[in-house]
């Protein structure tokens, strides 16, 4: 959804109780009416990316955020260069036409945050770099795998 007027009223319409917000359980009816069918967990997921305020609901801000994958990385907090970037999208981009539905985006994000997560553990220092030896990295890359 590239228009943010229609993206809005997308938004106003899902959020049904108006609260300027939506839960899990309105955005999968949401996704369910265009035809995409997500698991709760999988939607919840989502909300969870883009709970800005962490209240369990996604705002309008945060559904730009879902439906702008180059922004939404950013917003969220994952600043990888280029190379990392483009690895990381070619990975994900299953048909490998340049682009990715909106379930390999979130599996991207989630892949992205998993591995953050785990660098996290090992930057006890907080420097931005680690150093592993092999069993460690072994134990890295079987925890990332999605």
């Amino acid at each position: 959804m590239e228009n943010t007027e229609t993206l809005r009223e997308w938004f106003e319409r899902v959020d049904s109780e108006k609260t300027s917000s939506i839960t899990a359980l309105q955005l999968k009816s949401a996704f369910a009416v265009g035809n995409l069918e997500f698991s709760l967990s999988v939607v919840q997921q989502m909300i969870r990316m883009y709970d800005f305020d962490r209240n369990g609901t996604m705002s309008f801000e945060g559904a730009k955020c879902l439906f702008s994958p180059g922004e939404a990385l950013v917003k969220i907090g994952f600043s990888l260069d280029s190379p990392a970037f483009y690895t990381v999208c070619e990975s994900f981009d299953q048909n490998k036409k340049g682009r990715f539905r909106l379930d390999d985006f979130i599996s991207l994000c989630i892949f992205v945050q998993s591995t953050r997560n785990i660098f996290n553990s090992f930057d006890t220092a907080k420097q931005g770099r680690v150093s592993l030896d092999f069993n460690q990295f072994v134990y890295c890359t079987a925890n990332c795998r999605i």
